[in-house]
């Protein structure tokens, strides 16, 4: 797995070990970032990569002008992966990681512009974790469509291979 483009473009990145995560394919997280460049969000953004894996979608995000990503992940593979992908890149004054549980830690989530949510197969509690995060934008990678609750629009939804990338504003 690599950079996509902007600062850090085709740098290489580490993912964990074992299959407890789902990383984002390349062709995907081109197609989500061309999306974001187009609305132009993400520069001077704070973001937040939740259900992080190797931070590929923060790092993509720091590396095309976000400000700041803030990484959410449990997993103890994926943190040492995530740490190790940081470091390399140098960006530690940039990132910020949270070992904990994404819903436990969301209601504490401040300031963040654009969310990155990518969690395990088979997630079903997209309602419970929508209600609790407080951004404008939220990016959802999951197996089907993930629908807008009260009080959000879906802006779009698209399928690449068996992932499905849908857009919800607040």
């Amino acid at each position: 797995m690599r950079v996509i483009s902007g600062e850090f473009g085709g740098r290489r990145l580490v993912t964990p070990e074992g299959d407890t995560t789902r990383p984002t394919t390349d062709k995907v997280r081109q197609a989500v970032f061309n999306s974001l460049a187009s609305m132009g969000v993400l520069e001077g953004a704070v973001v937040a990569d939740l259900f992080a894996g190797s931070g590929a979608l923060g790092i993509e995000a720091v590396s095309r002008g976000a400000e700041k990503c803030v990484f959410v992940e449990r997993d103890r593979a994926a943190l040492i992966a995530l740490r190790e992908n940081i470091a390399t890149l140098g960006i530690e004054d940039r990132c910020t990681v949270h070992g904990t549980d994404v819903l436990a830690w969301v209601p504490a989530m401040r300031n963040v512009d654009v969310a990155f949510i990518d969690p395990p197969y088979a997630f079903e509690a997209w309602p419970a974790l929508l209600k609790l995060v407080d951004v404008g934008l939220v990016v959802a990678e999951a197996d089907d469509p993930v629908d807008a609750p009260d009080g959000w629009s879906q802006l779009r939804a698209r399928r690449y291979g068996r992932t499905w990338v849908t857009l919800l504003e607040r």
